[in-house]
């Protein structure tokens, strides 16, 4: 294991080194602080003016062309609009990204127009095994205007899709610095279509027939997970939207090599990603960035409603997707209040926005369940105009120092979902609530992880590369804990130490009675078999969830408090008063403490043992701390 620790210092210090090149490697999409406007010919200047005034970074503007038929046809008037308002936006030096959608389209008027999309082309759209059409009508969705016909196409039409990629190309051909993608998936979503597998329209079934040999309507068992048959159309999915999201980037960057591509995406890391067919974890390596409309499955939202618990799962979902990214920005759509009677719509608004940024992702404040707007613009502007000051801080790159590594599987995730997930996010809470440094590693990330322990939380299923690269991983000295269940082809080792039962997934289920008692009742065993980091340590509540890393060359912790967080009647933490930090007492520093909505400044240490410990002023909502060497 010292032989690991002392690899790991080395790489942490070339890591380090390479923090200053990250930042030179982030884009304009790291930093935005997103406001959206809806444009029309005339109103480019106002919208940019708003922007500018109210401290926006990074202007989203509605005025889809390929997802209403008749811009689809005839993109003229809008393209000019797109192209007026990315030249008012680069004059004052802010970012414009304009909204399309994915496989939807709209016709307006639809039974009084000649055409649509029904009427021209019924081939194109998305089917049910059944043949049934997707097609729906204002019942089905809140964006559906009475009169209006709402499809779903396939993308495997390909008539459609080269209209589609032209339409791209003329977008990004306006000078607009990003194309927003939203609602890229298979129709399952709405009421009916929920476990339809869609879509077994003649393009896709061609397509499946090509890639694997097989009819998908005969030789698949919808449904079952244990049907290899079925395991194929499901990666099958995924791989069409994956591809179909790469094939936009493509376009739009063969005309403007500086359009970023963004695709909005509401399945996170549950179950829901191998429905819809949009996995964020395979997008993030094709894409500039993602929007999450982040509900974590069975979760609530909205701010003003959410639970102490469903506010970890947010952390544990938003942390994994930092992950996932790689490096690339990640914006989170969500929304903060929606007409709750006995919640200050700023306040939802304060504790959305600290929960977001000290996870690392970027602020997108909206009203109600809109994009555009805000409920309240005041406080908006107060958030951003924060956040602008203190962005480096917030969003330089992360990088880790001396993690517990926990494993992200898709492929277990996919096919053993109620099982590996409660195993993982347990994992994640737990170690969020002990303040225990952590790194959430993936199929892509394995090989480079350099920490000296890897959980792996209920990993049923693996490929044979990862099975391949666990092994490298333990025959170098590095210790694989196996939670729970595992997948075969692990053998045993002493390099591997195994809990029968998983602790992540009975810690969930004490927090799922209680948040309060449930965290008492920590997994004992477990972790005592952890080794963390004791050169930086944090010390507070546990409804107080720490990530740590190393920010430009600095020990960093991202505290966010939800202790007193009560739905529907108090979204306003409780102050933590007991939160502090310590370092070895030959470490000659001070520290930095930056609470959410305020300014820095220096907390004086006093020495403790062999600890120097720095006792940390009551904080609300969250903070950051850092450490400064002195001489």
């Amino acid at each position: 294991m010292r032989a690991l620790k002392i690899a790991s210092a080395v790489c942490l210090v070339l890591l380090v080194g390479a923090s200053k090149s990250g930042e030179q490697s982030q884009n304009w999409t790291n930093y935005v602080r997103i406001g959206a406007y809806g444009l029309s010919a005339t109103n480019a200047e106002s919208i940019v003016r708003d922007a500018q005034a109210s401290h926006v970074f990074g202007i989203e503007v509605d005025n889809d062309i390929p997802g209403r038929y008749e811009s689809f046809l005839d993109p003229t008037a809008k393209l000019n609009a797109i192209r007026i308002l990315a030249e008012k936006a680069h004059t004052v030096g802010n970012k414009a990204f304009v909204y399309i959608a994915g496989t939807e389209c709209i016709t307006a008027n639809a039974k009084q127009s000649q055409h649509s999309v029904l009427k021209d082309h019924p081939e194109w759209l998305q089917r049910k095994i059944t043949g049934e059409p997707a097609v729906f009508s204002a019942e089905a969705a809140f964006w559906i205007r009475p009169g209006d016909e709402d499809v779903w196409i396939s993308p495997y039409a390909q008539p459609w899709r080269k209209i589609y990629m032209e339409r791209v190309r003329q977008i990004a051909a306006t000078g607009i610095d990003g194309i927003y993608v939203d609602i890229p998936y298979w129709m399952t979503h709405f009421d009916g279509w929920e476990d339809s597998w869609a879509s077994f329209d003649e393009f896709t079934l061609a397509a499946f027939r090509r890639k694997t040999g097989l009819d998908a309507r005969k030789e698949l068992k919808l449904g079952d997970v244990s049907d290899a048959n079925f395991r194929k159309w499901v990666e099958f999915r995924i791989n069409t939207l994956t591809d179909f999201v790469r094939e936009i980037r493509d376009n739009a960057r063969a005309v403007n090599p500086a359009a970023i591509v963004i695709p909005e995406i509401y399945p996170g890391i549950e179950q829901e990603a191998t429905r819809v067919g949009s996995d964020v974890y395979q997008m993030y390596a094709v894409v500039d960035a993602i929007a999450h409309e982040y509900e974590f499955g069975e979760g609530d939202h909205l701010a003003s409603s959410r639970s102490q618990l469903e506010w970890l799962f947010y952390q544990a979902g938003m942390l994994s997707f930092r992950a996932f990214a790689e490096g690339k920005a990640t914006w989170m759509l969500n929304y903060s209040w929606d007409g709750d009677k006995n919640v200050d719509p700023k306040e939802a608004m304060k504790t959305l926005a600290a929960s977001q940024v000290l996870a690392g992702v970027n602020f997108w404040d909206a009203p109600g369940h809109t994009m555009s707007g805000s409920n309240d613009p005041t406080t908006r502007t107060g958030i951003f105009k924060w956040i602008a000051a203190h962005e480096k801080t917030l969003y330089l790159p992360r990088v880790p120092m001396h993690p517990v590594g926990v494993y992200f599987s898709p492929t277990s995730r996919n096919f053993d979902a109620a099982r590996f997930l409660a195993s993982y996010r347990g994992v994640l809470i737990l170690l969020l609530q002990k303040h225990i440094e952590f790194q959430v590693v993936t199929p892509r990330t394995l090989a480079s992880f350099h920490g000296a322990q890897l959980v792996l939380p209920d990993v049923t299923l693996l490929t044979d590369a990862e099975t391949s690269q666990l092994r490298d991983f333990s025959t170098k000295g590095g210790q694989l804990i196996v939670n729970g269940a595992s997948a075969n082809g692990l053998p045993e080792s002493k390099q591997i130490v195994r809990f029968k039962e998983s602790p992540g997934v009975k810690y969930l289920a004490g927090l799922e009675k209680s948040v309060e008692a449930g965290s008492k009742q920590a997994p004992e065993e477990f972790l005592a078999a952890l080794q963390p980091d004791r050169e930086f340590m944090v010390e507070a509540g546990p409804l107080v969830a720490t990530n740590v890393g190393m920010v430009d060359g600095k020990p960093h912790a991202f505290l966010m408090n939800f202790a007193g967080i009560v739905p529907h009647k108090n979204v306003v933490p409780l102050p933590e008063s007991a939160a502090r930090v310590s370092v070895a007492a030959s470490r000659k520093c001070t520290l930095e403490f930056l609470p959410f909505l305020e300014e820095p400044r220096k907390i004086s240490g006093r020495g403790e043992g062999n600890r120097w410990v720095f006792d940390l002023p009551p904080f609300e909502r969250g903070a950051v701390v850092w450490i400064e060497d002195t001489k």
